[in-house]
């Protein structure tokens, strides 16, 4: 495997604990800025909105520019809103320095993953993108259980100190290792061959599958830490080691999604999201005790990401003649279901509903998004696409 995806790996990890790290410091930044925790899971829902709407935005304005000098502008970006974060002296100007953020996420995704995907033959793009996506899993197992760990003993501000830390080192990487490459439009592509490559119902019912899918993840992932601490009965101290558990299910998930991905992509598709909405349903009796709360977590760790893969595979196959726009907004359609999902998990405790039926969101949107990939690949072989 090329060298420079592992750079990309790590601004991915970057950026992957930057997003999430929120919900490890939820109970922290809630107690300092006096607001409810569901107030303060808003703060994942911002980010997440900015990165759908700014993404294909900035694709579109800067579609004409150099692929490696925009990931790297992207970073920079990314890199001077950690430092905005850790110095936020209010609520409110957190959210700002979030969403000033998340502005660097959606393109930075859309073209780093073209450029892992052109860096490898096509029969591995699979295995690239897990790599380079690998970047978000071991966020979860190393990123966002130690940023909590940062949080817990030194504050939350820490942990925004030392996620710029990791992500300039990666920004630095990125310049020294990543080749010019290929510009983002050759062959005489444009704004409106883009567009066109969107059309494909692969790539748009696919984007549903993806958003679908992140609601149920993100219901129960923004509010996983109060969950242990409120239903499971384990003490905020010790909620990183959870976390650690969780993230080492997401390592196995994605590497074993990238695998399926490049064996049969779609009917491996199915079957993960079938096996999900299966372990989500198994969380439900099982988050009462904190052994078996850690055995639930790691399945629904492995499961919730191990769709990764296979999703942007086939959304980057079927617009391979213009692939820019459709990749940036594979992210997009992650972060409109994180949006949702943090949204949705708010509504549902402030509407009494409690802590420990979240997961029965989550079944759901995986049985749903199951049936939209199912109904997606019978037209995709009725019409020999």
């Amino acid at each position: 495997m090329p060298i420079a995806i592992y750079a990309l790996a790590l601004a991915s990890f970057s950026i992957g604990t930057a997003e999430f790290i929120i919900a490890g410091i939820l109970p922290n930044l809630a107690r300092d800025f006096d607001v409810s925790i569901p107030t303060a899971g808003l703060l994942m829902t911002a980010y997440a909105v900015a990165v759908a709407v700014g993404g294909p935005i900035l694709a579109v304005l800067t579609a004409h520019l150099p692929r490696k000098p925009m990931i790297i502008a992207m970073l920079g970006v990314f890199v001077l809103g950690q430092v905005f974060c850790a110095l936020a002296p209010s609520y409110g100007w957190l959210m700002a320095a979030r969403i000033f953020v998340a502005c660097s996420h959606g393109l930075f995704y859309g073209i780093a993953s073209v450029a892992a995907a052109d860096a490898v033959p096509p029969e591995r793009r699979g295995a690239a993108l897990s790599l380079f996506l690998g970047g978000i899993t071991v966020a979860n197992v190393l990123g966002v259980p130690g940023g909590t760990a940062i949080g817990n003993a030194l504050g939350w501000r820490a942990a925004f100190w030392a996620v710029g830390a990791c992500a300039l080192v990666a920004t630095l990487l990125v310049v020294w290792l990543l080749p010019p490459g290929k510009p983002q439009h050759e062959r005489g592509t444009s704004i409106r061959d883009e567009i066109r490559a969107l059309r494909h119902q692969e790539v748009y019912m696919t984007y549903l599958v993806i958003a679908v899918v992140m609601i149920g993840v993100l219901t129960f992932a923004t509010y996983q830490v109060p969950v242990m601490i409120n239903v499971t009965g384990i003490a905020q101290e010790a909620t990183p080691i959870y976390l650690v558990v969780s993230g080492i299910g997401t390592v196995a998930g994605i590497y074993a999604g990238g695998r399926a991905a490049d064996w049969r992509l779609m009917p491996s598709l199915i079957g993960i999201l079938l096996i999900q909405a299966a372990a989500y349903a198994l969380m439900l009796p099982l988050m009462h005790q904190p052994v078996t709360m850690g055995i639930a977590l790691f399945l629904t760790g492995a499961l919730g990401f191990s769709f990764n893969s296979p999703v942007q595979s086939r959304i980057l196959s079927a617009a391979s003649a213009a692939p820019n726009l459709a990749a940036t907004l594979v992210s997009t359609a992650f972060n409109i279901g994180i949006a949702l999902g943090a949204w949705v998990g708010a509504l549902w405790i402030d509407h009494g509903l409690g802590y420990a039926s979240l997961p029965m969101v989550s079944v759901g949107t995986s049985i749903l998004g199951a049936a939209v990939a199912f109904v997606s690949w019978r037209l995709e072989r009725r019409t020999g696409g």
